[in-house]
């Protein structure tokens, strides 16, 4: 009378399917308990291979029936025979399952075998793709290694060149000044020239700023409109027109008054 809900769906709470109790009466027995070992997901829902089990139990049973009696001494032999070629029958199937079995091993080991070669060759043309990477990057800082050291050298080429035959110039003073990058305005340091040295001398020293005696000088040289400010009040807007309208400025004024209210 009582009604239930759950937060899981039925196949999350689902169980193995209902088995009703059952009676066997004495002297029979059913075909259907010799299927006692299947259980749900253990065999059931049947399979091929099930289905096959099934079928050579049936024949076993009709094998089994059909077996002569041990009260007879002449049928000895043939039973014995019987049972001789039942056995080589099961020794073969048992083969054949073993042979099966084999083959999806040898598959699964192939499968293996396969994926391992796959991330091996993974493995193998990443390492090969990172040796190329530093070899390029080797290759590009060897190029502009020797792409420095030819400048230099046509530089050093070129500043023999300029003087050939090694004769002795004079001082051109003129164009000493005038080439700012010359030796005058830039000197180099291997000369034994460092403008760090006395840097202290290209500080401006001016007496205005510096000493309070100049600050007075320089203040009482200023004129009074500097010193003293002076505010003129602003003359207030005329809102209406010499016709006596209101102007339409006015009008927006007085309601962005109002809206800011």
């Amino acid at each position: 009378t009582l009604g239930t809900q759950t937060d899981y769906r039925d196949g999350e709470a689902q169980t193995d399917p209902y088995s009703p109790e059952y009676v066997v009466p004495s002297g029979s027995v059913p075909e259907l308990l010799t299927l006692a070992t299947l259980t749900w997901g253990r065999g059931l829902p049947a399979g091929l291979a099930e289905v096959e089990m099934i079928e050579r139990a049936r024949e076993k049973r009709a094998w089994e029936a059909n077996l002569p009696a041990m009260d007879n001494a002449s049928q000895i032999a043939k039973r014995r025979k019987m049972m001789d070629d039942m056995e080589r029958k099961e020794w073969a199937f048992r083969e054949q399952e073993i042979e099966k079995l084999q083959e999806v091993r040898l598959e699964v080991l192939k499968k293996l075998l396969r994926r391992r070669e796959e991330n091996q060759n993974e493995l193998d043309a990443k390492r090969l793709d990172d040796q190329w990477q530093n070899h390029q990057k080797a290759k590009e800082e060897k190029i502009k290694k020797i792409q420095h050291d030819c400048a230099l050298m046509l530089r050093k080429l070129i500043a023999k060149r300029k003087n050939v035959m090694g004769k002795l110039e004079r001082r051109d003073i003129i164009k000493e000044y005038t080439d700012f990058a010359s030796q005058t305005y830039a000197p180099l340091s291997r000369t034994g020239y460092f403008p760090d040295n006395h840097s202290e001398r290209y500080v401006v020293k001016n007496f205005y700023l510096n000493t309070f005696a100049g600050l007075c000088e320089l203040e009482a040289s200023l004129p009074d409109s500097v010193t003293h400010v002076k505010i003129k009040v602003p003359k207030p807007k005329y809102t209406t027109t010499k016709t006596g309208f209101i102007r339409r400025s006015a009008r927006l004024e007085v309601e962005l008054a109002q809206v800011h209210q």
